[in-house]
C-alpha cells in the first residue's frame, strides 16, 4: 500500500481523482456502495463525488493522514489507523458521536444512515474497487507528493498557456 519516496520515507497512499477526467457519473459510488453494503445506494458509498462549479467534480475519500484529526477526536477510541494509514472503525467501540466526522478536514468520514456508526474508505483492503470500475479512469491509487507534484505542473501549464 505504501510507496517509497524522496529519502525511504514512506509514502501513504490514497484514492486521488483527476477533475479534468471526472463527469460525475458516480459509478464508483455505486461500485462502493455494492462491494461494502450489497446494496446500490451512494448513501452507503465510502466515497461521494462533490460537484463544484458548474463542470468540476472531485470524488471525496480518506487521505490516510499522518497524524489523523478524526481518530484523535474519537472519544471512545472507535478508530486506530493501521499500518498501512487505513482509518478502522471498531462498532463495539463507536457510538455515533460525530466527533471524528466534525475533525476530519477533507470529509472522507460519515455517519452510516442505517447503523449510525463511523464509516470511512477502507481501500478495499488494497484493492479499491472505484478505481477498477471507473469508466474514466479518473481515480488512481496516489499520494500526497503526487498529487502537489501535478498541482504544480498544471498551474504552470495554465500560467504558461496565459503569456503565450
Amino acid at each position: 500500500m505504501d510507496s517509497e519516496g524522496r529519502r525511504g520515507i514512506m509514502l501513504k497512499k490514497f484514492v486521488g481523482v483527476d477533475p479534468d477526467k471526472c463527469t460525475g457519473c458516480r459509478i464508483c459510488e455505486l461500485v462502493c456502495s455494492f462491494e461494502k453494503e450489497g446494496v446500490y445506494n451512494p448513501r452507503k458509498s465510502r466515497i461521494r463525488v462533490v460537484r463544484l462549479g458548474t463542470v468540476v467534480n472531485v470524488a471525496i475519500t480518506c487521505r490516510l493522514c499522518d497524524e489523523p484529526a478524526c481518530v484523535r477526536a474519537c472519544p471512545r477510541e472507535a478508530l486506530t489507523q493501521d499500518e498501512n494509514g487505513v482509518i478502522r472503525v471498531d462498532n463495539d467501540k463507536c457510538d455515533g458521536c460525530g466527533w471524528c466526522v466534525e475533525a476530519c478536514e477533507f470529509g472522507a468520514i460519515m455517519i452510516h444512515p442505517e447503523l449510525g456508526k463511523a464509516y470511512v474508505c477502507d481501500l478495499c483492503d488494497g484493492d479499491p474497487q472505484c478505481i477498477k470500475w471507473c469508466p474514466e479512469e479518473a481515480l488512481e491509487l496516489t499520494t500526497e507528493e503526487i498529487v502537489a507534484q501535478k498541482a504544480r505542473i498544471s498551474t504552470t501549464r495554465k500560467l504558461f498557456e496565459e503569456f503565450v
